[in-house]
């Protein structure tokens, strides 16, 4: 157990390595100068050639990758170009609603997801079976946007039960801060509902089909321990893995809906860093969400241990 903990971790590190190479790459050759985005269109050559200079633009990509990756081993993101912020400052004040947003999506996925899919599966062919397969295709097709604005049209402007936009603190209220999340959540979810769903279905079916389930319906056990006890347990890893996929998908889906519902969180921010070509902005949040991707696979792994007692041995 403890060799397959210490793989895993290790594997970790060079994972990290790479992510931070990548997301330096992609934003020094992607088109777009941010020193011209702070001079403006007015400024002379003399200008912008200065502003590229105390930006640091004007050096080799080595030397600026390794002048970041030193300040990265510090625990320093580096500053704003635009905002003359630290970048983990920036981080932190919109942290918050990205995290509760995540985190009520997929609170909501799992409540619906699973059981759907087991009961799917208990009913196999049936009419809920043949349901779930259609709103597996339906999430699947329709964009979180889309999913979005019907919602906004529907309960903001046509019930008015829910606002449109924005988002209140958790120390404002938990009724307030839980009715900005309700309507981003749900849009979020849905293709994370029909992925799980479909997956759980898929792995409990199998289940359903082994030996040690007609055994524990033949020793009289009631139909709900079968499936949850019995199928459901033994069919965890391929869910767990799925919800892990999830989790990492959920990171970019965040900054759809952040910005079709105007919430202040890292989606937002990163939309903002990418229009204004802020490099420090753009890598500093974009390694945190590579750092929670590779977190959130690494806790998958582990789970393997509680599911899978194989790989304890």
């Amino acid at each position: 157990m403890m060799a397959f903990l210490l793989r895993r971790i290790v594997a970790t590190l060079p994972v990290l390595v790479v992510v931070a190479l990548i997301v330096f790459l992609m934003t020094r050759l992607a088109p777009g100068d941010p020193a011209a985005a702070i001079v403006g269109d007015n400024a002379t050559t003399e200008n912008l050639a200065q502003v590229r200079k105390n930006l640091g633009l004007t050096e080799s990509l080595p030397v600026q990758f390794g002048r970041w990756g030193a300040h990265l081993l510090r625990g320093d993101l580096g500053e704003s170009f635009f905002m003359k912020k630290p970048v983990a400052e920036l981080i932190g004040q919109r942290i918050e609603p990205t995290l509760a947003l995540a985190g009520v999506t997929l609170l909501l996925t799992l409540l619906i997801a699973v059981p759907l899919g087991v009961l799917a599966a208990w009913r196999h062919g049936g009419w809920l079976d043949r349901t779930l397969m259609g709103f597996s295709a339906l999430g699947f097709s329709v964009p979180v946007f889309v999913i979005g604005y019907l919602l906004i049209w529907f309960f903001a402007l046509k019930l008015q039960w829910l606002p449109v936009q924005g988002y209140n603190r958790i120390a404002d209220g938990f009724w307030p801060w839980l009715r900005n999340l309700i309507m981003p959540a749900v849009a979020l979810s849905v293709i994370y509902v029909a992925l799980i769903a479909r997956v759980t279905r898929a792995a409990v079916a199998e289940a359903m089909t082994e030996d040690y389930i007609r055994t524990a319906r033949a020793k009289g056990i009631p139909e709900a321990r079968v499936l949850m006890r019995h199928a459901l347990a033994n069919a965890a890893v391929p869910i767990v893995t799925v919800i892990g996929i999830g989790i990492a998908l959920l990171i970019g889906g965040v900054v759809v809906t952040e910005s079709v519902f105007a919430i202040p969180g890292l989606g937002s921010l990163t939309v903002d860093a990418v229009l204004s070509r802020d490099f420090p902005l753009i890598q500093g949040i974009t390694l945190f969400f590579s750092v929670i991707y590779v977190l959130v696979n690494l806790l998958v792994d582990l789970s393997y241990l509680v599911f899978d007692p194989r790989i304890r041995y």
